[in-house]
């Protein structure tokens, strides 16, 4: 019976400093295979893959048995959502088509078996510093898109690997110190502007990007939860109707 809805984020598949790719794509594999029997609904919420540019006429290379498994899901009817974060911005129209899945970009409101989530990779909520604004806003702008597009993949591959293995090491562009709590001041202030507006309160927030694994009862009755990372954590969320429980994967 398929009765279970999971959550999961920043899997960065392919990611440079990830020692063993194949084992790394394997592991993932493995757990999607796991869950499958029971897998209603699958919510990858940004980051799974540490770089991807979509080509017009061309694949880049790797994630192919990722990719075969969320097809093989999809194509038994798991409804899949993958949310793009800051690693996997460029998601266009290949993998919806190919795989059969929804691709979804910033803020997500979804009633889900009779509770009301809110999804969001992470990166556009919360008090996020200028500088990461303005250069997620330049990943999303056509224009910067376009004239990506148009070097060479040799040069650009290298050069997005780079950058994300020095942005992990600096500690990247998100402040650690009370991120976490900013996400709590948001998940606040938004059911209290719904109860103001009678928008509808949200019962879970749900967020990645912050690799760290974070559940917290906010005032209302709402929870706040970060789902951590899949490089040294291994964990997800997992919703049976009636709770929502962390988890981590051992196999």
């Amino acid at each position: 019976m398929r009765d279970l809805t999971y959550f999961l984020s920043d899997l960065h598949l392919g990611a440079g400093y990830i020692p063993d790719h194949r084992a790394h794509e394997r592991r993932v594999v493995d757990f999607l295979r796991s869950i499958e029997p029971r897998a209603k609904r699958i919510y990858l919420l940004g980051d799974i893959l540490d770089y991807w540019w979509e080509y017009r006429d061309v694949v880049p290379r790797g994630f192919v048995r990722f990719f075969g498994e969320l097809a093989r899901l999809a194509d038994s009817g798991v409804e899949i959502t993958w949310f793009k974060g800051n690693h996997d911005i460029w998601i266009f129209d290949y993998l919806p088509s190919e795989i059969g899945l929804e691709v979804h970009d910033g803020i997500m409101v979804r009633d889900i078996d009779g509770a009301r989530f809110l999804l969001e990779h992470g990166d556009g909520v919360g008090r996020l510093p200028w500088s990461f604004r303005r250069l997620r806003g330049l990943f999303r702008c056509r224009v910067a898109q376009r004239l990506f597009a148009a070097i060479h993949p040799r040069w650009t591959v290298g050069f997005a690997h780079a950058w994300s293995s020095h942005s992990r090491k600096t500690g990247g562009y998100v402040p650690r110190q009370g991120v976490e709590e900013s996400l709590v001041e948001y998940a606040e202030e938004y059911n209290r502007e719904a109860v103001r507006t009678g928008a509808g309160k949200i019962d879970y927030f749900i967020f990645g990007h912050l690799h760290t694994l974070f559940e917290q009862q906010v005032s209302g009755g709402a929870t706040v939860v970060v789902l951590g990372d899949w490089i040294s954590r291994f964990s997800y969320a997992v919703w049976d109707g009636k709770s929502l429980k962390t988890e981590k994967y051992t196999g």
